[in-house]
């Protein structure tokens, strides 16, 4: 038995390769990896990696984190800027026995370090959205500046390989025009993503100042693991 289930239209083509990989025997973080990976890298996607949409300061700053649901390793990285692949840097943070969560100008080094590519990630297409954004918000009140829900989503995604191992794996590039350094709930265990081999895995998307004011996706999954639906189980989380 195997299967993967993902955010939004824009994991479609993503997972139709992670689940080529899982029919075939594949990993569970392998296939995952690679399904974020296509998203992240598509251009036209708002709310993910190239082509993401960018902070006030016109950077697109971004968050990932990866689970190994067998080991209940955890990497993840938050505010990172000029990195292609995200969760790519995230997985590899999970195989540290510390330092696993890095931020902004450290994750950047660390990315760099280890050999991952560096990429613009800011493209033209988004570029044109912040300025029309700025032009709409100098014409409204201050009290309509900011839409909380307007032109972002999480790609957030969770795995099962036959061998039983599930993954679960996150990567946004947040809140358009969120303030520099803003971070939400994807790269944060528990809340934005938690995966538990025997229980069940778990992702969130939304707006991270909601979803961090409880541990959604660990409860989601604890739920689970008690016996409840899927379903139930988001529901009464």
């Amino acid at each position: 038995m195997w299967g993967m289930i993902a955010t939004w239209r824009m994991a479609v083509e993503g997972i139709t390769k992670g689940a080529e990989m899982l029919k075939d025997g594949g990993d569970a973080g392998d296939a995952i990896e690679s399904a974020i990976r296509e998203v992240e890298d598509f251009p036209y996607y708002k709310s993910v990696g190239y082509g993401g949409l960018p902070n006030e300061e016109m950077e697109v700053e971004m968050d990932a984190a990866f689970m190994d649901g067998n080991t209940l390793d955890i990497g993840a990285v938050a505010a990172i800027r000029d990195f292609a692949n995200p969760v790519s840097i995230a997985r590899r943070l999970s195989h540290e026995k510390v330092n696993s969560l890095l931020v902004a100008e450290g994750a950047e080094k660390f990315a760099h370090k280890e050999g991952f590519e560096r990429k613009n990630m800011l493209t033209d297409r988004a570029k044109a959205h912040y300025r029309k954004r700025i032009k709409e918000m100098s014409a409204q009140a201050a009290s309509q500046k900011l839409k909380p829900y307007s032109g972002h989503d999480t790609v957030g995604m969770a795995c099962l390989d036959m061998s039983g191992k599930m993954t679960a794996a996150t990567s946004t590039s947040g809140l358009f025009m969120k303030k520099k350094g803003r971070v939400g709930d994807s790269p944060i265990s528990g809340s934005g993503f938690y995966a538990d081999s025997k229980k069940g895995a778990a992702s969130a998307t939304g707006l991270g100042e909601d979803l961090m004011k409880g541990c959604i996706s660990y409860e989601i999954v604890r739920l689970m693991g008690e016996g409840m639906h899927p379903q139930e189980a988001c529901e009464t989380a």
